[in-house]
């Protein structure tokens, strides 16, 4: 088992490091890479230090859970960033075993590279009709597309969904580009039970889909109450 630790961080939102922060997840990813010090000469630092994150602003201050594979380098961060706690996830990952049931939650970037023949596909929020595909163009998943890929994704993961709410999510960013404009992001949390627990650990510690140096891809389980 990967070793991995979370930890989550109550922002400061006076700081102006993080107002910036808060409306570029470029920008963000740029700061959470510090604190996985990872050398320059590292050809993929994200995923070498198994770094996920995702921020929640449904709270007073934000808060955001961010993932590594090895203690997170604090100090690193400007001062006075937040407030931050680190838990080691090895003995929770081992507690997740089949049958259990779980709450679940993730912000993900739901997408598809369109083939032969693609679709039917629903518009983007705001829009009254979807755009124009063409093959092998990427694009983002919205409404049912995007939740038939999240119960894909979840059936690999090795849980059965049990329930399901989702959210749409605002993707940040100060400018718009062909790299990003692919990137939507949608909550989805609800109950499920686990069917496979090594197929669950594996998604926890490495991620689900796209868009992971963007805030996407960081599966959080815990066991559901009776």
């Amino acid at each position: 088992m990967q070793p991995s630790r979370l930890t989550r961080m109550r922002l400061n939102p006076a700081h102006p490091g993080v107002r910036r922060d808060l409306n570029d997840y470029v920008g963000l990813h740029k700061t959470l890479m510090r604190l996985a010090g990872m050398p320059a000469t590292c050809p993929h630092p994200r995923r070498e230090a198994g770094l996920l994150f995702r921020l929640e602003t449904d709270h007073p201050t934000p808060v955001l859970y961010v993932q590594t594979t090895h203690p997170p380098l604090l100090d690193a961060l400007p001062a006075d960033y937040g407030q931050a706690r680190t838990l080691h996830l090895t003995p929770h990952l081992q507690t997740l075993t089949a049958g259990t049931r779980v709450h679940y939650r993730i912000t993900a970037s739901p997408s598809a590279r369109i083939g032969h023949n693609p679709p039917p596909r629903h518009a983007a929020p705001g829009h009254p009709r979807a755009t124009p595909l063409h093959r092998g163009q990427l694009t983002g998943l919205y409404g049912p597309d995007a939740l038939a890929w999240w119960q894909r994704r979840a059936l690999q993961a090795g849980l059965h969904l049990d329930d399901v709410s989702m959210q749409p999510q605002p993707f940040r960013c100060r400018r718009d580009t062909p790299t990003n404009r692919h990137h939507t992001l949608t909550r989805f949390e609800g109950t499920a039970t686990i069917t496979d627990a090594a197929a669950l650990t594996d998604a926890v510690t490495t991620g689900i889909g796209r868009g992971q140096a963007y805030g996407a891809g960081l599966l959080s389980v815990a066991p559901a109450t009776p």
